[in-house]
C-alpha cells in the first residue's frame, strides 16, 4: 500500500501539487485492512455467491429434469450438491469472518457517523450480508443435511425420509431468498467507494425515514422466506410466488434494488 503526501507550489503562475509516496507493508494494519483481507474477502465473496448462482440457476433446474429417475436425482444430490454445499457454507462464513476484520483493522471505518450516505449504505449491505449468511448455516444447511442423509439412505437401499421433500422445500426458499437478496447486498457493497454521490449526511429527518423503509423492506422478504408469514412455505401462495421461478426470483431481486435505488435519489441532496 502506498501513502501519498501532497506539497504545493507554484511555477509559471500556475499551482502544481507535488505528490511524495511513502510505501507501506503488505503485514501493516492499513495494508491487511486495505488490502489483504480486502483481496481474501472479495475471494470468499465471489466461491459463496457463485455457487448461490449456481445452485439456483442451473442446479434446481437441472435435477428437475430428472423426472421420475428418483436414482439419478439422488446420485446427483449425493455427489455433487454435497461437495458444492462444502465450498458454499465455508465461503460464506470466510466472506462474514474477513469482512468483521476489515471493520476491526480499519481505523475509524465509521468516524463519519451513521448518517453518512456512505456509511448508511455499507450497514445496510453488511446488514443484508449477515442475513444471508445466517440463512445458510440456520435454514439452508440446516435442512440441506435431511436431503444428504435421505439421497444416501435411498441409494443403499433404505426407505426415503418422508420429511426430506418439506426440508428440501425450506432450504430452497432461504437458498432464493439469499439470492434475491444478494442483488442489492452487492450493489451496497461498492455504494461506498463508487457511488456517483458526493459524500453527504442524511437529515435526522431522512435517516429515520430510509432505516424505517429498508428495515421493514428486509424483516417482511426475510420472514416470508422463513415461512413465517401467514401462507407458511406453500407454493404459489402470497409472497412464495417470489420463489417460484428463477426469473420470479430475478425480477423481485432487480425490483428491491430498483426501491433501493429511487430511494437514495430520493435522500440525497
Amino acid at each position: 500500500m502506498v501513502l501519498r503526501s501532497a506539497a504545493v507550489t507554484s511555477y509559471g503562475g500556475c499551482t502544481v501539487v507535488l505528490f511524495a509516496s511513502e510505501s507501506q507493508s503488505f503485514f501493516s494494519r492499513a495494508g491487511l485492512s486495505g488490502f489483504g483481507f480486502r483481496w481474501l474477502h472479495i475471494l470468499f465473496g465471489v466461491t459463496w455467491i457463485g455457487l448461490l448462482y449456481f445452485f439456483n440457476f442451473v442446479q434446481v433446474p437441472a435435477y428437475a429434469e430428472f423426472g421420475d429417475d428418483a436414482k439419478a436425482r439422488n446420485l446427483a444430490i449425493d455427489k455433487v450438491t454435497r461437495r458444492a454445499l462444502w465450498w458454499f457454507r465455508w465461503a460464506a462464513l470466510g466472506t462474514f469472518l474477513t469482512g468483521i476484520i476489515i471493520v476491526g483493522l480499519t481505523k475509524d471505518y465509521f468516524d463519519a457517523g451513521l448518517k453518512e450516505a456512505g456509511n448508511s449504505a455499507i450497514v445496510t449491505g453488511m446488514l443484508l450480508g449477515t442475513i444471508m449468511l445466517l440463512n445458510v448455516w440456520g435454514v439452508i444447511w440446516r435442512n440441506q443435511k435431511i436431503v444428504l442423509a435421505n439421497a444416501a439412505n435411498v441409494l443403499a437401499g433404505h426407505p426415503a425420509d418422508p420429511a426430506a421433500a418439506a426440508a428440501a422445500r425450506r432450504g430452497a426458499m432461504a437458498s432464493r431468498q439469499n439470492t434475491l437478496f444478494s442483488i442489492a447486498m452487492v450493489w451496497f457493497m461498492v455504494f461506498k467507494s463508487h457511488a456517483p454521490y458526493s459524500p453527504f449526511e442524511l437529515s435526522s429527518g431522512k435517516f429515520a425515514a430510509y432505516w424505517i423503509i429498508a428495515l421493514v423492506l428486509i424483516a417482511v422478504l426475510e420472514l416470508n422466506a422463513l415461512g413465517l408469514m401467514p401462507w407458511k412455505t406453500e407454493p404459489k401462495k402470497g409472497l412464495n410466488i417470489l420463489y417460484d421461478s428463477v426469473q420470479n426470483v430475478l425480477i423481485a431481486g432487480f425490483g428491491l434494488w430498483v426501491i433501493f435505488l429511487v430511494l437514495w435519489e430520493i435522500i440525497k441532496p
